[in-house]
C-alpha cells in the first residue's frame, strides 16, 4: 500500500489575503474550504476527513457543522507551526490510500495580523504545559523570544561560516517581491523592491532586515485530497502527490536547535529531502518549480543546500544571476511566497504549486511538470513533490 502516485490534490481554495479580514477565523476557514470544494466540483457531503495544524483555532467539528459535512471518519492535526503545511497533505493522502477516508480537506485559516501576531514575543509559547514550553523556556529568558530573534542566531553563524552576505539574503526578498508584483492575489501586487531598498530597511534582529522577514496576514487556504482515480473524474486536472515526507533532525528543538555541532544547517529538511527523492524517483535536477518556505530569507538558501540543489555553503553562488527567476534554472515562489503574497503558514505555497502544474498560475512557468514544496524550517518540517497527472 502506498499513497505516492495514487493520491491527488483535486481542489484548492482561498480567501483574499489582507491585514484585517473583518471576520472570524472560523468564517475564513469555511470560506476557503467552500472554495476548494467548488473548485473540485464536490459538495460538503462528499467530505469524510479533515486535517489541519495544532495551531489552528478552528476545530474540525465546528467547521464540519458550519459547512454541513455530515460525518467524519478521519481527522488529524500536525504540530510545529509552519512545519505542518506539507504534512497535512501527507496525512490526508495516507488516509485516502489506506481507505480510512475518501475525500479529505486540509485547511489553515487565521487572523494573524489583526488577531494574534506570531512575530511578537509570546509568553504563552514558553508557558505551554508540555515539553515544547520547556524547550522555549531555555532561550526566552535570554531575550531570544521572537521567531526573528531565533533565526537571526543561525543566520549570523551561516554568514560567518560560508562567507555569505546580507545582500545574498536580500536577493531572495527581491525575487519574491518581483513575482508578487505581477500576481494580482498578492498583498504586494504592484510593489516590487530593489536590493538597495532591502539593505536600507530597518534591522529587526541583526543580520535580518525588515525585508528579510515574511508578512503577517489574515486569510485561509484549503486543499482537497482524494484518490487519483476519483480525481480524474472531477472538475480540475488532478495534481499527483508523488512524494510527501516529514522530518526531524538530531538534537531537534522547537524553533531553532542551538546545541547541534553544525548550527548553520537544517538537517530536518535533509531528512525530508532524502525521502522526497526516494519516493518520487526524481532528483533536484528534475524539478521545474520550487516553492520553498520563506518565512525568513536565510532559510531559503539553507533549504537549497539541504535539498541538494547545491552543496553546503554554495547557495550564495547558486542563486546568482537569473537562476530563481521565472525563466531561470529553478523558478522560486512564482506567487511571491510568504514575503510577497501572504503568510498563510505555507498552505498558499501548496496551492501555488497546484496552479503551476495545472497551467493556471498568474506567473506561469513554462512546461512546469514537477514542483517541490517545503514547509516551515527551523522546526520539524515536511515537504511534497507534486507532478502533473499522466
Amino acid at each position: 500500500m502506498t499513497f505516492t502516485g495514487t493520491t491527488a490534490i483535486a481542489g484548492i481554495g482561498a480567501t483574499e489575503f489582507s491585514k484585517d479580514s473583518g471576520r472570524s477565523e472560523l468564517r475564513l476557514a469555511a470560506e476557503c474550504v467552500s472554495h476548494a470544494l467548488a473548485d473540485a466540483g464536490l459538495t460538503p457531503s462528499d467530505v469524510d476527513g479533515m486535517v489541519s495544524f495544532t495551531m489552528d483555532g478552528n476545530a474540525e467539528i465546528a467547521l464540519a457543522r458550519e459547512l454541513g459535512i455530515p460525518e467524519l471518519t478521519f481527522f488529524s492535526r500536525v504540530h510545529y507551526g509552519g512545519g505542518a503545511a506539507a504534512a497535512t497533505v501527507q496525512q490526508a493522502a495516507m488516509a485516502v490510500a489506506s481507505g480510512i477516508a475518501d475525500v479529505v480537506v486540509a485547511y489553515r485559516a487565521f487572523n494573524e495580523r489583526s488577531g494574534m501576531r506570531f512575530g511578537r514575543v509570546s509568553a504563552a509559547a514558553a508557558q505551554q504545559v508540555n515539553t515544547s514550553g520547556v524547550d522555549n523556556a531555555f532561550h526566552y529568558p535570554m531575550g531570544i523570544a521572537t521567531p526573528a530573534a531565533t533565526v537571526a542566531m543561525v543566520a549570523q553563524r551561516y554568514l560567518h561560516e560560508y562567507g555569505a552576505t546580507s545582500e545574498d539574503f536580500g536577493k531572495i526578498a527581491v525575487i519574491d517581491r518581483a513575482h508578487a508584483a505581477t500576481n494580482p492575489n498578492a498583498w504586494f501586487h504592484g510593489r516590487p523592491i530593489t536590493l538597495e531598498e532591502h539593505q536600507a530597511s530597518r534591522w529587526v534582529a541583526e543580520p535580518l532586515h525588515l525585508l528579510d522577514c515574511c508578512q503577517e496576514s489574515d486569510g485561509g487556504v484549503a486543499l482537497v485530497i482524494t484518490s487519483l482515480e476519483r480525481a480524474r473524474d472531477l472538475r480540475q486536472e488532478p495534481v499527483v502527490v508523488s512524494a510527501a515526507a516529514q522530518g526531524s533532525g538530531p538534537d531537534q528543538y522547537v524553533m531553532t536547535s542551538y546545541y547541534r555541532d553544525d548550527l548553520a544547517a537544517l538537517p530536518e529538511m535533509g531528512v525530508v529531502g532524502r525521502q522526497l527523492w526516494a519516493q518520487s524517483g526524481i532528483g533536484p535536477s528534475d524539478v521545474d518549480v520550487a516553492v520553498l518556505y520563506d518565512h525568513f530569507t536565510p532559510y531559503v538558501l539553507m533549504q537549497l543546500e539541504e535539498l541538494g540543489f547545491c552543496g553546503r555553503g554554495e547557495a550564495k553562488d547558486f542563486i546568482a544571476g537569473d537562476t530563481l527567476t521565472l525563466d531561470g534554472k529553478l523558478p522560486l515562489n512564482p506567487h511571491g511566497g510568504q514575503l510577497g503574497e501572504a503568510y498563510i503558514h505555507g498552505m498558499n505555497g501548496i496551492a501555488e504549486a497546484v496552479r503551476q502544474l495545472r497551467g493556471t498560475a498568474a506567473n506561469q512557468v513554462s512546461n512546469a511538470g514537477t514542483a517541490v514544496v517545503t514547509a516551515g524550517t527551523g522546526v520539524p518540517t515536511s515537504g511534497l513533490v507534486l507532478t502533473q497527472a499522466r
